[in-house]
């Protein structure tokens, strides 16, 4: 009786970490460079337990629980918009933003503007960073090529990207919903292919289908866990009750 309740609490707070999850994906399916989330189950089967020099099984348990929730990196769509401003990166490259802490973290959110002293940045976020440091464009008159080249209006080029190197399958911390820190060498492998697009920006890589669904889905599995446990609740409570009467 007691494992029942114990794995139905279980149940319920696994797929309310899966509903936290796609909960917060679907409220980001509009943020550039958005990421999603994806919870991770690990489960025990056949849990063994051994005795006698561990020649024998005294008895077996499947138990599943949520591990963790891991950042989906795969590469979205674009939306064009001819701003120069907007850029987006077909690749497994990420630009780089300085917060006002002095931290570097990535993202692919390529919806820039000009600050105040006319750097580039991302929204508060913090400032764009080229190989040099912080870019100053200081007007909406530049281009920039598909290696990550920024011309001015003269066709010199002032400042070059700072890009950094993040595997589609690698495990990456989520800084708020756009900004991104990885340990692992983010340099550049030789041969990597990637592509710099100015007048476009990557839209999140949120299926709106496959996460209503999955919400829905998901929704129900709780419900059922919810409802079941009362039920056990109900007949443990009847239990005790013809136990005090003997």
């Amino acid at each position: 009786m007691q494992r029942a309740f114990y794995n139905l609490a279980q149940s319920m707070i696994n797929h309310q970490r899966s509903l936290d999850a796609i909960s917060n994906n679907v409220t980001n399916i509009n943020t550039a460079g958005y990421k999603k989330d994806e919870i991770t189950m690990n489960t025990f089967q056949e849990e063994l337990i051994l005795v006698s020099n561990r020649r024998y099984t005294s008895g077996k348990f499947v138990q599943t629980y949520v591990d963790t929730s891991k950042t989906n990196l795969e590469q979205s769509s674009f939306e064009f918009t001819e701003s120069p401003f907007d850029i987006g990166i077909h690749g497994n490259v990420y630009f780089n933003i300085q917060n006002s802490s002095g931290r570097v973290l990535q993202t692919r959110n390529g919806q820039f503007e000009l600050d105040g002293e006319g750097y580039l940045c991302l929204n508060d976020s913090g400032r764009v960073l080229g190989e040099n440091g912080e870019i100053y464009i200081g007007n909406d008159d530049f281009i920039v090529d598909n290696e990550g080249n920024i011309l001015n209006e003269n066709g010199e080029v002032i400042e070059r990207l700072l890009l950094s190197y993040i595997p589609v399958d690698a495990d990456v911390e989520k800084i708020g919903n756009d900004l991104f820190a990885y340990d692992g060498d983010m340099t550049i492998p030789d041969g990597e292919k990637y592509d710099i697009i100015q007048g476009c920006f990557e839209k999140s890589n949120v299926d709106a289908n496959k996460e209503i669904t999955a919400l829905m889905e998901t929704q129900r599995l709780f419900e059922a866990s919810s409802a079941v446990l009362k039920y056990m609740d109900t007949i443990n409570g009847r239990a005790a009750s013809e136990i005090i009467k003997l």
